[in-house]
């Protein structure tokens, strides 16, 4: 197994971890909502502390449902995810394909550098063929 397949594995299974070890091990199980947003964790924290606190913003939309807003934030987790394995293809692809310009230009070059030195090797004047041997040519 590769190194780079090692760290995948590992990476997943630290994934798969932090996925299931919350629901395996009860926490959150005291809450009427134990896997509530950060948001309206806070705003229950600040009401219990401040009754009277009155927030300075309301929120632009406000969905119709917890379905709804749940539909919408894997809407949005969903396009962000998008936008980072293209922009990561994109990077890969860019490399790839300099790497292979590269291969091909080193290849053009150690070409050229044959076919110089078949017609040192030659003369200017003979023709050379395409694997830098001289022709032979008919004499009358």
């Amino acid at each position: 197994m590769s190194r780079n397949a090692k760290i995948n594995t590992l990476l997943l299974l630290i994934v798969a971890a932090l996925a299931v070890l919350p629901i395996a091990l009860g926490l959150g199980d005291d809450e009427e909502e134990p896997f509530t947003g950060a948001d309206a964790q806070a705003e229950t924290a600040i009401t219990e502390i401040e009754p009277d606190y009155e927030p300075w913003f309301s929120p632009l939309y406000e969905p119709p449902s917890g379905e709804v807003e749940s539909a919408l934030f894997a809407l949005q987790a969903a396009l962000g995810a998008g936008v980072l394995a293209y922009y990561f293809g994109l990077r890969r692809g860019r490399k790839q394909g300099a790497e292979q310009a590269d291969a091909e230009r080193a290849k053009a070059e150690q070409a050229g550098a044959e076919q110089t030195r078949a017609e040192r090797v030659a003369g200017p004047d003979e023709p050379v063929d395409a694997d830098g041997v001289r022709a032979e040519t008919e004499q009358v």
